[in-house]
């Protein structure tokens, strides 16, 4: 495992913004596959509040976050009503945003029918993993910037919002392949990139043949 304490010049560029609070996000979270059903809802929704946002704000509220909504059980929080988004407006934990924390609750009714229907968020989400040869092979903090985003993000998240998903608009979509290991987007020179490769190797795909509904064996922040 990397150190949480190392150089951030060996990692990503966006680390190097604020050190102290993504490193361990960066080597512990972000790029590794994952298929737990609340970790893809929580990371869905929370993309969506950082609209108009840096990530690092929602990272330094993540906690607050989880306890707003039930550490984002999706089929608690489909059963949220007006007294539930009043409480969450008069939260100074989370941002106050009404749009937002009303999206969220529709998409946590938007999962349950869909996990009804597919047996599984992931295994729907894991549909749209874009094929590994069609990304670059030598990814730089240049390209990375100026890469577009990957057809299958985009078609996702047109299938999102005819489910009735909010919030999920393409950029909001490829983040969330980024962070949830549908894409592996570490730098080539980030003593990560191999790591969360190895990781993608041996993690099973949710709903195909001889894959796994369990996640890569691989420690978490939180």
């Amino acid at each position: 495992m990397t150190s949480a304490t190392a150089e951030p010049e060996r990692r990503c560029f966006w680390v190097r913004t604020a050190p102290d609070d993504y490193v361990a996000y960066h080597d512990r979270e972000w790029g590794f596959p994952v298929a737990d059903d609340r970790r893809l809802f929580e990371k869905i929704c929370l993309e969506g509040f950082q609209a108009g946002l840096s990530w690092l704000t929602i990272l330094r509220k993540r906690e607050a976050f989880r306890r707003a909504f039930a550490g984002f059980d999706f089929e608690k929080v489909a059963r949220f009503g007006p007294r539930h988004v009043a409480r969450l407006l008069g939260d100074a934990g989370i941002v106050r945003h009404r749009g937002k924390i009303e999206a969220t609750i529709a998409n946590a009714q938007a999962a349950c029918r869909l996990v009804d229907e597919v047996g599984s968020l992931a295994a729907h989400v894991w549909r749209y993993e874009p094929d590994p040869a069609t990304r670059p092979r030598h990814l730089t903090e240049s390209v990375i910037r100026e890469m577009p985003i990957p057809p299958e993000a985009a078609a996702l998240s047109r299938d999102l919002k005819k489910r009735g998903w909010r919030f999920v608009g393409p950029t909001t979509v490829y983040a969330f392949f980024q962070a949830m290991g549908l894409v592996n987007d570490h730098e080539e020179r980030c003593l990560v990139r191999a790591e969360v490769e190895a990781a993608r190797a041996r993690f099973g795909v949710p709903g195909v043949a001889g894959g796994t509904e369990g996640e890569a064996r691989r420690p978490t922040a939180g």
